[in-house]
């Protein structure tokens, strides 16, 4: 899992190293995915192509460090937001970092299939994993029969909505890359239908019951017939 000691708000953190890591982030997130070049970097945080790598040895080594560091500060507000603490605001927690453009930092990113994306998908998830089983002891979430399937899932279907935001802007009319479109108007018809699938679902129980009989005998059996297949070179 994530080694989450250490991270801090951007407002709070403005050593070189993290002062790079945001121009970093601020940078990917603005330019067309897979254009950003250390030069781009080193004059947006004001330091030279040489310090860049000095501090992180690679772009590679550079995308590591901001996918941690995005990593961290979601788990930060997924954290917040399950914690039983009535007063909290996820809107106003979320408008406290408006200087770090993570969905669109995520929404470029996310283009490429690359090793170092691979390992940012897979934080993303065992966060999840563990932030929703945080949620269960609070009583915020629904337990699952199987909570890395769940998390895997949902995530997977969270970072697609980033990929593919210039459709759900288009119909629905929020942009979910734009920090500030979370505290506006329009952003309820992205939040309110996804609440309602998150809270009340899609299947009513009674059908939801039926097809979960139906699915486990299906591939139970199937899991059967597979074992009892002959191995290759079997007659």
């Amino acid at each position: 899992s994530i080694a989450h000691q250490g991270l801090t708000m951007p407002s709070d953190d403005r050593t070189t190293k993290a002062r790079i890591r945001d121009a970093a982030i601020h940078e990917i997130a603005s330019r067309p995915a897979g254009t950003t070049t250390v030069r781009h970097i080193a004059a947006a945080a004001d330091v030279s192509p040489g310090s860049v790598i000095h501090h992180y040895g690679s772009m590679d080594g550079l995308h590591q460090a901001c996918n941690e560091h995005i990593a961290g500060l979601i788990h930060h507000f997924k954290s917040e937001a399950i914690a039983p603490r009535p007063s909290f605001n996820l809107l106003d927690s979320l408008q406290q970092s408006i200087d770090l453009p993570i969905t669109a930092y995520l929404a470029k990113a996310l283009l490429s299939n690359s090793p170092v994306v691979a390992d940012l998908v897979d934080l993303l998830v065992a966060d999840a994993i563990e932030y929703m089983e945080e949620g269960v002891a609070a009583g915020t979430i629904r337990p699952s029969d199987n909570p890395e399937g769940r998390a895997s899932l949902l995530m997977v279907w969270v970072l697609g909505g980033l990929v593919l935001h210039n459709h759900l802007e288009r119909l629905l009319g929020v942009d979910i890359t734009d920090p500030a479109a979370i505290t506006t108007p329009s952003a309820a018809g992205y939040a309110l239908p996804a609440l309602e699938l998150m809270s009340h679902g899609i299947l009513s129980d009674e059908y939801a019951a039926q097809m979960k009989a139906v699915f486990e005998a299906g591939y139970a059996q199937a899991s059967q017939d597979h074992e009892n297949e002959p191995s290759e070179g079997e007659s």
